[in-house]
């Protein structure tokens, strides 16, 4: 991910991402000051990914802008989910604003009301910038955002689509077809393995908790698109759940490389851009190391596509995504507020689509030509992600217990991999997750 330079992202935006200047011409004009809390000093808490490097890599810019001092802790994923938990939950948070993974923890944090509702600072004409734009985040995202009781608790940062990642050399070579299907898919994988030369049709996520977006991506391929139904109850053992599960254990078992049932994301991207995969389901974010040609030997090789079809009518891809949010025991809430504003400014958001660190919760970063033409990434990068966007749906359940869910559910896949019966293991997880289901919805 240090591939993600700011030479590269200010290349691709070209010279649009000549934010301050703009922005400072802007400020002239109102009563809003980029600088009103120069001095101040500011924690904030991001996960490891490319959108958090690239906001790493570009802090000077922001304490620049705004004479403010501020401290990026970047935290691999789970552990930041994690942490984040138990300082809201002590009262006295490190940071000052942090990343929300909205799939994972937003009932949770909206339960609690740990968060600011960031609707009241976008309304002051005094903390937001007079070019902030709000009407330039999707609705989409937005209502992600949104709690259910209308308080909005993060900021949509950006949104992760599940794609097809494929190797074009590989397929070429061997004269195969992109598949559409998932049944294509598992006869391209058989085809396509070299295990004398240590090369895998497949490779996916098999360690559990992680393998559940897997699982569920599947899933989504057939008529039944959801894990919990209009009344709120769990159905991960229904036929389509158990074929959703059958397909998992065969990609994993069959056509993925030795080990795959300890693999999360960070081992299925080593694996791919090693050359040794020849096709990867996962989220769209993981484009930009991919084509890091100092650390991928796949770069300039790797095909983008849409996730193949199931045997249903629909035809979905897995959605998650995060929002950055202020928590509501931090006393410095006015400059944890602009660092937002900077962070998914249309500059910033431009940079992540253009670098392929993720897709934005803005809409104007798709009608910059000049920067996605400029960009290294292929135009069928950009088919991909907009394309996944018209199908897309959520890759889990909006629950309060998601953790236990995906550690329950993903158990049981793993279980799979070794062998278990599909049908016997998603029976036992549903039965054994559905009172923690009930009582919490009981009590919210």
């Amino acid at each position: 991910m240090r591939g993600i330079t700011r030479r590269r992202a200010l290349q691709a935006g070209g010279s649009l991402l000549a934010a301050p200047a703009i922005v400072h011409h802007a400020n002239a004009q109102s009563g809003f000051d980029w600088k009103r809390f120069r001095g101040e000093r500011i924690e904030v808490s991001v996960q490891l990914s490319p959108r958090g490097t690239l906001l790493q890599q570009n802090n000077r810019e922001f304490e620049e802008l705004t004479g403010i001092r501020c401290g990026i802790e970047v935290v691999p994923e789970q552990q930041h989910r994690q942490k984040i938990i138990v300082e809201y939950a002590s009262g006295r948070p490190s940071f000052d604003a942090t990343e929300i993974s909205l799939h994972v923890n937003k009932r949770q944090v909206g339960k609690a009301r740990w968060n600011t509702d960031v609707k009241a600072l976008i309304a002051d004409a005094s903390l937001t910038a007079p070019d902030f734009d709000f009407a330039d985040f999707g609705a989409g995202m937005v209502q992600y955002a949104t709690q259910s009781d209308g308080r909005m608790d993060s900021l949509p940062a950006f949104a992760d689509y599940f794609i097809l990642y494929y190797n074009k050399e590989l397929l070429a070579a061997r004269n195969v077809a992109v598949p559409t299907t998932w049944e294509e898919m598992f006869e391209a994988a058989k085809r396509l393995a070299d295990p004398s030369k240590q090369v895998y049709g497949h490779v996916g996520r098999g360690v559990k908790n992680a393998n559940v977006v897997l699982w569920s991506s599947y899933l989504l391929g057939t008529n039944q698109r959801d894990m919990i139904d209009a009344n709120r109850q769990l159905i991960t053992d229904t036929p389509e759940a158990i074929w959703a599960g059958e397909t998992y254990k065969r990609f994993l078992r069959d056509v993925s490389p030795p080990g795959s049932i300890g693999f999360n994301w960070n081992e299925c991207q080593t694996t791919f851009m090693q050359g040794r995969a020849a096709m990867w389901v996962d989220g769209i974010g993981f484009a930009a190391p991919l084509e890091d040609r100092t650390r991928s030997r796949v770069a300039g090789k790797v095909g983008y596509a849409l996730v193949p079809r199931g045997p249903g009518a629909s035809h979905h891809c897995a959605l998650f995504g995060a929002g950055y949010a202020i928590p509501e025991a931090s006393r410095k809430k006015g400059p944890a507020w602009l660092w937002i504003q900077w962070a998914l400014s249309k500059q910033n958001q431009l940079k992540f689509l253009a670098s392929g660190a993720g897709v934005p919760a803005r809409s104007s970063p798709f009608a910059n030509e000049a920067a996605i033409g400029a960009s290294h990434f292929p135009r069928e990068f950009f088919h991909t992600l907009s394309e996944s966007a018209k199908i897309a749906r959520a890759g889990l359940p909006e629950i309060v217990p998601v953790t236990q869910f995906r550690d329950v559910i993903g158990t049981a896949l793993t279980n799979t991999i070794s062998g278990a019966d599909v049908a016997a293991e998603l029976k036992r997880a549903t039965a054994e997750f559905r009172p923690v289901l009930e009582q919490s919805e009981r009590e919210s």
